[in-house]
């Protein structure tokens, strides 16, 4: 039996969290070149693949063994969970502010709790319902919809996601009962950027254009990087690492707790989209942001823990 770290799964939790919070303003960057979401994942997707699948083969080769009854869940996982996943929450990202796209995705951790009560017959407290008030009135202010002020498209774009994100958690702590973090990540990411060479025109893109010098935009306007410098920051510390630790802090967290600490994903998102990309919100937007996350820790805290649940 794996020995659970709390401590350990929540700073995993808390760096990714970080990482992540730093690539949406990235992944919205690189689309303004011209790349689309679903060239943008299958690169991520790939990247990954690659680097956990040399990391498998020189430290544990039979990891690269699957038994029949796994590939569902693998295949279930990396379509669903990893590359429509990823794919929603490029076009979210590209069409919203980072903040509040962000803010949106995680209603994900109210669905969490409610997927496991429908599923799985766990029990929930009754501030569950409070938890999902104050997020459903804290997007309303955040959205400000009385004022048209956010695309539409985006909005249902970041709501998929959270829908996504919520079998992310679910299917993701449950796949690594039987498997480990890296050849689980290696599986998943692997048939997620296959998914994309079917989904998307990759041959569209002109490699050339890698050499070409972008604007890191915003505060950094005037500093001129290499696209291809962008796309390997998004493929190594925007998508590798991050996905490593989420994936790990799995095995050390439930889907409760990993993500209560995943939220802080939102405030890095904030950050970075106001000192990189100069993203602005007004104090009311602030207050409805704040209650969206009060309202995510008061529904993930809702989780009546069962006898055979491990933390």
């Amino acid at each position: 039996m794996r020995v659970k770290r709390p401590a350990l799964g929540t700073l995993m939790a808390l760096v990714s969290a970080l990482l992540f919070g730093l690539n949406a303003s990235t992944s919205k960057l690189v689309m303004d070149q011209g790349i689309s979401a679903g060239q943008v994942v299958m690169f991520r997707s790939f990247v990954t693949a690659f680097i956990a699948g040399i990391i498998i083969l020189f430290a544990n080769r039979p990891a690269f063994r699957v038994a029949k009854k796994e590939w569902l869940g693998l295949i279930s996982f990396g379509i669903i969970g990893i590359s429509l996943m990823q794919w929603s929450y490029s076009n979210a990202v590209h069409r919203l502010p980072v903040g509040i796209s962000l803010l949106i995705e995680y209603t994900a951790i109210v669905m969490v709790p409610i997927a496991s009560w429908i599923l799985f017959k766990q029990r929930i407290k009754k501030r569950l319902w409070l938890g999902v008030v104050l997020v459903m009135a804290g997007l309303l202010v955040v959205s400000q919809i009385w004022l048209g002020g956010l695309n539409p498209e985006g909005v249902a774009f970041a709501f998929l996601t959270a829908i996504l994100v919520t079998v992310f958690f679910i299917m993701g702590e449950h796949l690594q009962r039987s498997r480990d973090t890296m050849s689980t990540l290696f599986f998943t990411m692997l048939i997620s950027g296959c998914f994309w060479i079917f989904a998307t025109d990759w041959w569209t893109f002109d490699v050339s254009s890698l050499a070409d010098s972008v604007s890191l935009g915003g505060s950094l306007n005037s500093d001129m990087v290499p696209l291809w410098l962008l796309l390997a920051w998004l493929g190594v510390m925007g998508t590798f690492l991050p996905m490593l630790l989420s994936y790990r802090s799995l095995v050390h967290l439930s889907p409760t707790g990993a993500g209560i600490t995943s939220t802080a994903e939102i405030v890095f998102a904030f950050i970075f989209g106001w000192l990189w990309l100069q993203q602005e919100i007004d104090g009311l937007q602030m207050v409805g942001g704040l209650l969206v996350i009060l309202g995510i820790v008061i529904a993930q805290t809702s989780r009546t823990v069962s006898r055979n649940e491990v933390h």
